[in-house]
């Protein structure tokens, strides 16, 4: 059995979890949110000791990248794609045509973040978010987002009850952080509610939407797997730096250079054959004993979730399926 996460011991420098509270209060009522609204949520409010295990072993970044993919990517999951594929097809061309995005990747996102819409979480948003933002860890951005649930709540978009999604306060269908939901969740089904819970068109718009908004380019794929002799992987290391960015995921690449010179360093396609011409920059992922050249759609793969693992699961799951 895997060692288990401890909790951390009691933060001196961190408040009281109630007086945290009432300082989270009195900023959503500063920003023009109900009184009751915010009562009613933080009601018996108590931190989840289980959520700060979970963020500090996030299986993303505690298994290799060739581990986490050939996981997550079985091929039980790729049938189950293909078959959510074919009974949705309709629907998926509508999107992919409307926002320009392959719906094979919108399937695979699908299908990672809640399992083809089976599991999209069930603890409790707020109590979530209160326990990260009240962490030491990441406050900041934690303590926005259970401002932004707290609007969703207050704006009526989604009853208290159901406001529940992963340990990281990840919500619906989309697995779409509360902000996210604000500002790319889409109603596509023309119901006038935002429904990435229960509407299936929505959530695949808001997906969608999503990815469109953060750079997705209509017409590229998002990488190629490739090979890398050990000759290649020397030149690579000498001469290619890795990528600089915000997103640590973006800073364990090497590049970007034009495929052109990744041929001249002696990076091939798995059979030998020599990569395409086209004039695209690439950057280079290595897995484990696999590598890809990765474009510019990987970063809006990396937008959705900063971890080379996701991104490269969702490509990986995408190639499976059938283009339409």
């Amino acid at each position: 059995m895997a060692a288990q996460a401890s909790v951390p011991r009691a933060d001196e420098s961190k408040p009281p979890f109630d007086v945290f509270l009432e300082g989270v209060k009195q900023e959503a009522l500063a920003r023009g949110l109900r009184e009751d609204t915010v009562a009613r949520a933080f009601d018996g409010l108590q931190p989840i000791e289980i959520v700060l295990e979970r963020d500090r072993s996030q299986a993303e970044f505690t298994l290799t990248l060739d581990r986490y993919v050939d996981s997550r990517v079985s091929p039980k999951v790729v049938r189950t794609a293909r078959r959510q594929a074919q009974t949705h097809a309709a629907l998926l061309r509508r999107v992919g045509s409307h926002y320009g995005v392959d719906p094979r990747i919108v399937v695979a996102i699908w299908g990672l973040e809640s399992n083809f819409g089976r599991f999209s979480g069930v603890r409790p948003t707020v109590a979530v978010l209160a326990t990260l933002a009240w962490d030491r860890r990441r406050p900041a951005f934690f303590r926005g987002e259970l401002l932004s649930a707290l609007s969703l709540l207050d704006r009526g978009d989604v009853e208290p009850e159901r406001l529940r999604g992963s340990w990281a306060g990840a919500i619906g269908q989309a697995q779409f952080m509360p902000s996210s939901y604000l500002e790319y969740a889409v109603d596509f089904d023309g119901d006038g509610r935002r429904d990435i819970w229960r509407s299936v068109p929505d959530v695949f718009a808001s997906i969608a939407n999503y990815l469109k908004e953060h750079g997705w380019t209509t017409g590229e794929r998002w990488g190629r797997e490739v090979a890398v002799t050990p000759r290649a992987a020397q030149r690579v290391l000498a001469g290619v730096p890795n990528r600089t960015g915000s997103c640590a995921a973006l800073r364990e690449m090497r590049g970007p250079l034009r495929l052109a010179d990744w041929r001249a360093l002696g990076v091939t396609q798995p059979n030998g054959r020599a990569l395409p011409r086209a004039a695209l920059d690439a950057s280079l992922v290595t897995a484990g004993p696999r590598a890809y050249l990765v474009y510019r759609n990987f970063d809006a793969l990396l937008e959705y979730n900063c971890a080379q693992a996701y991104a490269l699961s969702v490509g990986v799951l995408a190639d499976g399926l059938p283009a339409r």
